[in-house]
């Protein structure tokens, strides 16, 4: 149990602003919750939205601590907690959206349900790196499209923090993986056990050269707008299109002619609704599943940030400039 009665966080107090510093109370924790010290924290392209006030599904009352994806050791348990004890390392993604305050702080009080062991083959900086991607990831291509061995998978965005993780899973089911991405993606793509597919080439031109024509088993769109049009005319008759994107107006009869499915894929549900949160904890037991047999490795970024230089990282991401996930030391 700790012994501080105050924390250090970033708060945000209005939109598009610089974080302040300040020294809060470490908050209290309720009967299903555990308390975390924070000993890092991912970033998301979400999380600068969220900063700007520009995500409409992702709402955040200010003054708010952002962050929503967290690895630290468990301080203290609820008294309705029997899966961790004090000392142990966990991750998830557990709040700074909804109201549930984020993981830019030195604690946090989290629903426990949200939780899994960290990896031990992991540092703390890359498991911060992992959940809202992975269960992203995981939700389209495992809960929603029913991913089998010897599918053939499209990964729309496969060097991407969510593309990326993606392609691990898929190949770690058995599936054949392709990816889109740009000539400079290539290698990253590759090396990640994908077939390359240059984005910029002709739907029909990939479709005939990788499937014969048929189309793919599984797309995963995590681009959106044209993409996710894309996708809707190279998935195969009766096929699935996923996405985590899938915003605008958008053309279905491509779809609808090969008697194909779609879904949508939203993140935040469960820390929205409190509703499916147990799920994410499991989905996180998923993650340690295949990271400890090597079968998944996130892609990080070498720079390094603190609570005071989050807007460095924020600013990197809005200009695409990250070459791998952000993370923040706390």
């Amino acid at each position: 149990m700790t012994e501080q009665s105050t924390m250090r966080a970033a708060i945000l107090e209005t939109h598009n602003a610089t974080l302040r510093i300040s020294q809060i109370s470490v908050p209290d924790i309720g009967p299903g919750e555990v308390l975390v010290r924070v000993r890092a924290s991912g970033v998301n392209p979400l999380d600068t939205k969220i900063h700007a006030g520009a995500a409409a599904h992702a709402r955040h009352p200010l003054p708010a601590i952002l962050g929503l994806d967290l690895s630290g050791v468990v301080e203290e348990t609820g008294c309705a907690v029997t899966r961790f004890k004090e000392g142990d390392e966990v991750y998830g993604m557990t709040g700074g959206v909804g109201g549930v305050p984020g993981s830019l702080a030195e604690f946090a009080a989290v629903d426990a349900d949200l939780l899994a062991l960290k990896p031990a083959n992991l540092s703390m900086r890359e498991a911060a790196a992992l959940p809202l991607i992975f269960i992203t990831a995981w939700e389209g291509l495992i809960d929603r499209a029913s991913l089998e061995a010897g599918q053939n998978v499209l990964i729309h965005g496969g060097a991407g923090g969510v593309g990326h993780v993606a392609i691990q899973i898929a190949r770690a089911f058995g599936a054949n993986v392709f990816a889109t991405g740009s000539v400079a993606q290539r290698a990253t793509v590759e090396a990640l056990g994908a077939v390359f597919i240059d984005r910029d080439t002709a739907i029909e031109t990939y479709v005939a050269e990788h499937t014969g024509g048929r189309g793919f088993d599984i797309v995963y769109d995590t681009v959106g707008g044209k993409v996710l049009d894309a996708s809707f005319a190279a998935v195969r008759r009766f096929g699935h299109v996923v996405s985590a994107l899938g915003w605008g107006t958008h053309a279905l009869a491509p779809l609808s002619f090969r008697a194909a499915s779609y879904s949508g894929v939203f993140t935040l549900l469960p820390l929205l609704t409190g509703a499916g949160r147990a799920h994410h904890g499991e989905i996180m037991n998923e993650a340690t599943r295949l990271v400890e047999t090597g079968k998944l490795v996130p892609m990080l970024d070498a720079r390094r940030f603190t609570l005071e230089n989050v807007g460095d990282a924020y600013a990197l991401i809005r200009d695409h400039s990250a070459k791998g996930k952000l993370v923040v030391d706390v």
